[in-house]
């Protein structure tokens, strides 16, 4: 039987289907959020970029007040944004508020960048030319040094990244005290990320896979690869996308707010060795060709130590 949750460093439990709120339109994350956790979604990803924690919120606090959950029985993580970068306080203060919660259970660096606090725009201040405004300068093991000091204030209960590929993490590890519980990246078969993924594993940093059918549309449920474990198994090409990640031992967060899509996202079927040979073997085939598709990368301009995308500036303790 597929494993419902993961232990992490920190001894917290992860469940292992996540509720995501990214993209969501404005109007329909509340009531999505509140269902999901009605009918057994115990993990809800949020981030202040998606400018959509207030409703998060409100969908939380009416799950609260319907009885269908406790705080306590439920994982919260959120992100802190490339623009709060040097203020991991104020940026976790400011999620909190909106979320109407105390403490999270998770706070998460989203990227290993930082953008201009004093620019145009709270979340995305650019340039008179429309590029990014970002710090040139900026330093991921700073921000972590203080990511690693909300510890002491309650208010987060563990610590993790996102984002972040194997050559950053090894730079991390350099100088942390505290090893961060996840790094949630983008993860399916058509972006194994196998050197990250089995990097975090001998660190003991858990995986949490974003994206898991590929993106907006769902690419990858169309895939030969897919369709053929679909077939096997007799299930959907998005239950199969779904249960490959927990069948390698990580979290994969499930985004909808669609009632029907919602309750079908948190069916999970055990994958054999023949299943993940299939999917394996079509990642593997990608890779090899030079054809792994990453459908998330905002144009920062830096390289990240992505073997897929190795392009950009270089930035301090990265590549």
């Amino acid at each position: 039987m597929a494993p419902t949750s993961f232990k992490l460093n920190t001894g917290q439990e992860i469940p292992s289907i996540g509720f995501g709120t990214w993209q969501a339109a404005p109007g329909e994350v509340a009531a999505a959020v509140t269902y999901a956790l009605k009918i057994g979604y115990r993990l809800i990803d949020a981030a202040y970029c998606y400018a959509n924690e207030d409703e998060v919120g409100q969908g939380l606090k009416a799950a609260f007040d319907a009885g269908y959950v406790k705080r306590e029985e439920i994982f919260v993580m959120t992100k802190l944004w490339n623009t709060y970068s040097g203020r991991v306080e104020v940026g976790l203060d400011k999620s909190l508020k909106a979320l109407g919660l105390d403490y999270v259970d998770l706070y998460l660096v989203h990227w290993p960048v930082g953008m201009n606090p004093n620019g145009n725009d709270d979340r995305f201040p650019k340039l008179p030319d429309g590029s990014r405004d970002m710090l040139w300068d900026h330093d991921h093991v700073v921000t972590w040094k203080q990511m690693e000091g909300l510890l002491k204030t309650g208010k987060a209960r563990g610590i993790g990244v996102c984002n972040y590929s194997e050559a950053y993490l090894r730079q991390l590890l350099k100088h942390t005290e505290v090893v961060p519980a996840i790094n949630q990246i983008e993860n399916h078969p058509a972006l194994p990320q196998q050197e990250v993924v089995d990097f975090c594993r001998e660190k003991g940093i858990h995986i949490v896979a974003y994206s898991p059918l590929g993106s907006s549309g769902g690419p990858l449920l169309q895939s030969e690869a897919v369709a053929k474990v679909a077939e096997r198994k007799g299930v959907s090409a998005g239950t199969v996308l779904l249960s490959y990640h927990v069948a390698r031992g990580a979290t994969v967060l499930a985004k909808s707010v669609t009632q029907a899509r919602i309750k079908a996202n948190l069916e999970v079927v055990d994958l054999d060795a023949d299943d993940l040979k299939i999917l394996n073997d079509y990642s593997d085939a990608r890779v090899k060709e030079s054809k792994a598709q990453r459908y998330v990368y905002p144009p920062f301009g830096i390289n990240f130590g992505f073997p897929d995308k190795n392009f950009g500036r270089s930035l301090p303790n990265g590549v």
